[in-house]
């Protein structure tokens, strides 16, 4: 299954109208709508950092450039 990520708004009626159109024609889809609990600017350039983060990260886990978790604290000193 491919993922693809764009902002929509939903209408009063509860239809869900894409900021802009798939390159996807004649497929049924999967649709999962995440729902922010706090105002979300679509504009608001806080957000790219944060997007190429979870990028790369999504890109390191799907090759397998991952860290075991028992790992992670070796060599970090509690002092």
């Amino acid at each position: 299954m491919k993922a693809i990520e764009v902002l929509g708004t939903v209408d009063s009626c509860g239809n869900l109208a894409l900021d802009q159109p798939l390159a996807v024609h004649n497929q049924r889809v999967r649709v999962i709508v995440l729902i922010s609990e706090e105002d979300f600017d679509p504009d608001n350039e806080k957000l790219e950092p944060a997007i190429e983060g979870f990028r790369q990260g999504w890109r390191d886990a799907m090759t397998g450039n991952t860290i075991p978790v028992e790992q992670l604290w070796d060599g970090i000193d509690a002092d």
